[in-house]
């Protein structure tokens, strides 16, 4: 039902500078991997194969990493190191990776609408690499389930110290069908200071939504920061009681942080040790 993930790629990093100011966020490594294949691998692993993936200046590295080498392939076949091609070499063979950039930085609503030309009318999945995530049952696969039952937006929460809620997206919503981790939203905030938070469920960079988000965020004016938010559109939707809240089962963590980027760094390490 889900056939396309959209990639936002196309924010400066500045958390990460300078190695950001030539190198995109979205290729820094963890281990010997680029944020970005992680998110592909997800999607992969939730059934889909159309990667679309929204750039902007100096992202090349991107594309470059989901082709061919030619000359750097020639050079290690038939030696030890050619099977270390294998993953990427299996997704480019796999998935189509077609791309579009956004000229101005307006936000991650923006973003999303700018990818409105590589998606269509179809729902579709958004990944945003820089929240890596791990689970056995990959996020997004446990969100096309949530998507098949609901048919409506979908977005992945967690619990946030209240602290920390004026970095987030935070929800409001009433548990459904007697779960314990699937809520109907009637509010959203962006970035709410701890005592305007209605809750401390916190949105991840993990949504499947529905194409008529792309006329909201058409009329959606900007917002928090002088950018077109994407929870101020998922808002509209929600007031239809059309969007739908899941707190995934993994872990999660924040390689837009440079705390984050070393705890991911750490766990993986640790899981290949």
């Amino acid at each position: 039902m889900i056939k396309k993930c959209l990639f936002p790629a196309a924010g400066y990093g500045t958390r990460f500078l300078p190695v950001t100011k030539a190198t995109p966020k979205e290729m820094l490594p963890i281990l010997t991997k680029p944020l970005i294949q992680y998110g592909v691998e997800e999607a992969v692993e939730a059934g889909i194969k159309t990667m679309a993936i929204v750039t902007g200046r100096g992202k090349r590295a991107i594309e470059d990493h989901f082709d061919i080498s030619y000359e750097l392939e020639h050079q290690i076949k038939g030696g030890s190191k050619e099977p270390l091609l294998d993953e990427i070499r299996s997704l480019i063979s796999k998935c189509t990776f077609s791309y579009t950039r956004q000229i101005e930085m307006k936000g991650l609503g923006h973003a999303i609408l700018t990818g409105e030309t590589l998606i269509g009318n179809e729902p579709f999945a958004v990944i945003l690499a820089d929240d890596l995530c791990y689970s056995q049952d990959s996020v997004l696969s446990q969100m096309v389930e949530v998507y098949k039952k609901y048919n409506c937006s979908i977005v992945a929460i967690e619990e946030v110290p209240m602290e920390d809620t004026n970095k987030y997206g935070v929800i409001a919503g009433k548990l459904v069908d007697g779960t314990d981790d699937t809520y109907r939203v009637y509010d959203m905030v962006e970035k709410p200071e701890p005592k305007d938070a209605p809750t401390n469920l916190a949105i991840i960079g993990r949504y499947i939504l529905t194409p008529d988000i792309f006329d909201i965020l058409r009329d959606t004016k900007a917002g928090k920061g002088g950018e077109i938010q994407i929870t101020d559109a998922l808002l509209e939707q929600a007031k239809r009681g059309k969007v739908i809240a899941f707190k995934f089962k993994g872990k999660r963590f924040d390689c837009g942080s440079v705390d984050g980027f070393v705890d991911a760094t750490n766990f993986f390490y640790g899981k290949e040790s």
